[in-house]
């Protein structure tokens, strides 16, 4: 099932796109949102999730507003974009739908921390367990991270990467290819639908509206991890942009955090290691 929920905000009327797996209406178990990464991506890299409804989980997948099939904003000042307009329309698709009072969050990257900003801001009474994959703590954090990476890297990617997407975007592909083969995702062959979503943001026709917001500037989280008040299980992969400095502070602040590296996998395990993820997953949402 597929649809668009419609978002009021500012009193203006935007649509979120939306894509459910498995029965609403009949479950038996607590329905997961998966809430894609960015800022500026889409849900099509995460499908993988669909696996849990093999395990009776209803999956829902959307695109946050900005990007891929939901309502494009190319016009909208710098101001606009701002972490409680995430946080609202994420509220307004739970209710949409009506599962606002039983639902679990996976989130990734970007969207593990928006999942964190939900939780610490609204404390929201529905979220029964929450599986925070891939994302920084702090920006500042990631930011190093990156650049340590990409030591190794050939000078002609890092000279791509310094001139950046709008000075030569073939060649920022290319590079940001030869970056994501080793810390992005080392499946073999590259996936199809993470290359797609990628095309949103970086292709030839690509909308980075939200990319280029400063929704994430100078971000950090660590000194409210505190007040997380729901199960949490934190993932990362031993070669992932997201490294063990990276995530820990979601593990030593959060109360009773779990926390699962997956050796073989970098920034995307859903795909790296699948099998060992979803059952990872699958079994952290399903404890009682």
């Amino acid at each position: 099932m597929e649809g668009r929920a419609p978002f009021v905000y500012q009193d203006e009327t935007h649509e979120t796109y939306y894509k459910v797996f498995g029965d609403l209406k009949g479950r038996t178990r607590t329905p997961v949102v998966v809430l894609h990464g960015g800022p500026g991506l889409t849900h099509d890299y995460l499908l993988p999730h669909t696996d849990l409804v093999e395990q009776s989980f209803p999956v829902i997948f959307y695109d946050q507003i900005g990007n891929g099939r939901s309502t494009r904003l190319p016009h909208k000042p710098q101001s606009f974009w701002a972490i409680d307009f995430f946080v609202d329309e994420l509220v307004n698709l739970l209710t949409y739908l009506s599962i606002q009072d039983d639902f679990h969050i996976v989130g990734h990257s970007w969207g593990g921390m928006l999942a964190a900003e939900f939780v610490v801001r609204r404390h929201p009474k529905g979220l029964r367990r929450l599986v925070i994959a891939d994302s920084p703590a702090d920006m500042g954090a990631w930011n190093a991270s990156t650049r340590r990476l990409m030591e190794p890297l050939p000078q002609s990617v890092k000279d791509a990467f310094a001139r950046g997407v709008d000075a030569d975007r073939e060649a920022y592909w290319d590079a940001m290819m030869a970056f994501y083969a080793v810390n992005g995702c080392r499946a073999k062959p590259f996936p199809q639908q993470l290359t797609d979503t990628m095309l949103y943001k970086y292709g030839e026709n690509s909308d980075r509206t939200v990319d280029k917001s400063h929704v994430l500037k100078d971000w950090s989280i660590v000194d409210r991890l505190h007040s997380v008040d729901v199960p949490v299980l934190v993932i990362n992969g031993k070669y992932d942009i997201a490294q063990d400095e990276v995530v820990e502070p979601y593990v030593k602040r959060i109360p009773g955090a779990k926390w699962i590296r997956f050796e073989e996998s970098s920034h995307t395990p859903c795909w790296e290691e699948r099998t060992e993820y979803m059952k990872a997953v699958g079994e952290f949402l399903g404890a009682v």
